[in-house]
């Protein structure tokens, strides 16, 4: 939910979603999207110019067909908020295409399944990511979010400010995963330490 173009949100580890789920229930959030697959394609020049300028190209598909920019991201009151610029397409295969035909690569895709709530005026999300379950608190600002949180019973000290694929990167890395695509067949028979995930909270940078 981009507010004038502009992305702020935060990320937890959650290793039971039901639970975190009843709880929005039990607050009187409402379900606006029940648990859907989506793909994300994340593009960049051959020269990986886009990522070296800390910007993202993206195209997803889960009901609709979604082309995305985002800018570089800065901590504004402990959430992370960046610039979206983000429009409805009509089909997947030609926006890919031409993208392509423009000169930039698909570096790499990445796969989940996400349950989508709103919350006085916040969008809440439970992702299935394929090394993980996560929250995803997205609002007008920092403290609306931290608010929430704490109905959540969420740590905030827990929070994650980096996206799905910083977050796949470092993982890899600390794992030594040598695959490139953050897809459920990769990960099937990997197991993620939950302890990874509270080190990379406490180490979030923008």
């Amino acid at each position: 939910m981009a507010v004038n173009g502009k992305e702020i949100e935060v990320k937890f580890y959650i290793p039971n979603l039901q639970a975190i789920e009843s709880k929005l229930k039990t607050l009187g959030a409402w379900l606006d999207q029940p648990r859907i697959y989506e793909i994300n394609l994340r593009f960049d020049t051959r020269n990986g110019d886009l990522c070296r300028q800390y910007r993202v190209l993206r195209l997803r598909q889960d009901t609709r067909t979604r082309l995305t920019y985002k800018g570089p991201g800065i901590i504004e009151d402990g959430a992370r908020a960046r610039e979206e610029l983000e429009l409805t397409v009509s089909d997947f295969d030609t926006a890919k295409a031409l993208l392509e035909a423009l000169g930039y690569e698909v570096v790499v895709m990445y796969e989940k399944y996400r349950t989508t709530y709103t919350f006085e005026g916040l969008i809440i999300t439970l992702d299935e990511m394929p090394y993980g379950n996560f929250i995803e608190i997205e609002g007008p600002n920092g403290n609306s979010i931290r608010d929430t949180a704490h109905l959540l019973d969420l740590d905030w000290e827990e929070r994650i400010n980096e996206s799905y694929l910083v977050l796949f990167e470092r993982i890899r890395t600390a794992m030594g995963l040598t695959f490139r695509d953050l897809s459920f067949d990769n990960f099937r028979g990997v197991s993620v330490s939950p302890l990874l995930f509270r080190i990379l909270a406490k180490g979030s940078v923008p």
